[in-house]
């Protein structure tokens, strides 16, 4: 189907993980559903797994079952009401947010009623490794071959990363990320002196390996943790060992990007401890607020946070915890990062590509 020129873009977005107590995925597309408001520059559609089939204005629940009560995470009961949602919308563009979903089958479908299909490339195969029971090198091939599987019958991938090892083919559109305006410098909040770690309690993300190093502190500081989780009974039972007690506070997900802001800018420093992240939004929003940050150099938002974090590598997250630990807040820098990484200015950009996207196409249609 031709869009005639000067109709908006009609863009949806199908996520499996979007989940109640989720980050990035849930961040992004709640960020992207107010941008298509506030803006009305295109109109924009949210499909995501629901407890029962409910369409509103730009918003689509479909039948699923929940998995993970942890994060609120649910598995849908196949594809077909998919199918016939994508049907009724007619899209433009079809941005297919996991490899899970009957991706193939979705991607074809979507392809069929004349839409262009992205595939966004969240995770990757040494994450979700990382992520299971066992030798990581045991799933990484299978995982992989899925991915590869799954991104063959789209017409671009969008990453914050090289996929080329994953998928066999680099991305084609960047996946830019932005801070809600909640996160920026807060002068009348005393800095305290925990470590914070905020998001998912799994091993992909490295919280195991970050009580580890703080029991090896040769200062005791006290560690704050913030999120839920698989990992988090676990996590408990090993704070409460003598050469942790008393210095661990496991606290719940915080929603609120205010309460969220406040708590980086409370922290000694926010480490990201996890080595495979394919972004690492925390990093980004915690350096906003003020806060010093540790994260792994693989990270993408190390290279936007910059000067403002310390970086580490294999074996280096106690020494880069402490370094973070010791500097003072830069709070001029942390403003001019935030004016600079906006939801605003990452999603202008987004829609530019996506509507390049499509141009391309029908140029070629009509050669």
């Amino acid at each position: 189907m031709q869009r005639d020129a000067g109709q908006r873009l009609r863009v949806v977005d199908v996520a499996l993980f979007y989940g109640e107590r989720s980050g990035g995925i849930r961040t992004y597309i709640d960020a992207k559903a107010r941008f298509a408001r506030a803006t009305q520059a295109f109109e924009h559609h949210v499909i995501v797994p629901g407890p029962h089939e409910c369409h509103r204005t730009g918003w689509h629940e479909l039948p699923s079952l929940r998995v993970a009560a942890a994060n609120g995470y649910r598995v849908p009961l196949g594809a077909g009401a998919l199918k016939g949602t994508l049907t009724s919308i007619r899209p433009d563009i079809v941005l297919l947010h996991d490899p899970f979903w009957n991706v193939l089958g979705v991607a074809a479908h979507a392809r069929a009623l004349g839409a262009r299909v992205v595939a966004v490339h969240h995770g990757s195969s040494a994450l979700d490794a990382a992520g299971m029971p066992g030798p990581d090198r045991m799933w990484q091939p299978m995982l992989r071959a899925w991915m590869r599987r799954s991104c063959a019958a789209a017409d671009a991938v969008m990453a914050a990363i090289d996929t080329t090892e994953d998928l066999g083919r680099p991305p084609d559109l960047p996946l830019r990320f932005g801070v809600h305006p909640a996160f920026r410098p807060h002068i009348g909040v005393p800095r305290g002196d925990h470590v914070l770690y905020v998001g998912r309690l799994a091993r992909e993300k490295g919280i195991a390996e970050l009580l580890e190093a703080a029991a090896r502190t040769p200062e005791p500081w006290p560690l704050r943790v913030i999120g839920s989780g698989p990992l988090a009974r676990r996590l408990a039972r090993r704070a409460r060992r003598p050469d942790l007690a008393g210095r661990v506070r496991l606290a719940p997900f915080v929603g609120d990007p205010a309460a969220l802001a406040r708590e980086y800018a409370a922290a000694r420093c926010v480490v990201m401890p996890g080595p495979h992240e394919t972004f690492g939004l925390v990093a980004l929003e915690a350096a906003c607020s003020g806060a010093p940050v540790a994260l792994s150099a693989s990270a993408p938002s190390a290279r936007a946070v910059g000067a403002l974090a310390e970086t580490f590598s294999a074996g280096g997250l106690l020494a880069a915890v402490e370094r973070a630990r010791a500097r003072r807040p830069d709070r001029a820098a942390a403003a001019a990062l935030a004016a600079r990484s906006t939801w605003d200015a990452a999603l202008g950009a987004e829609l530019g590509s996506l509507r390049r996207l499509v141009e391309r196409r029908a140029l070629r249609a009509v050669a």
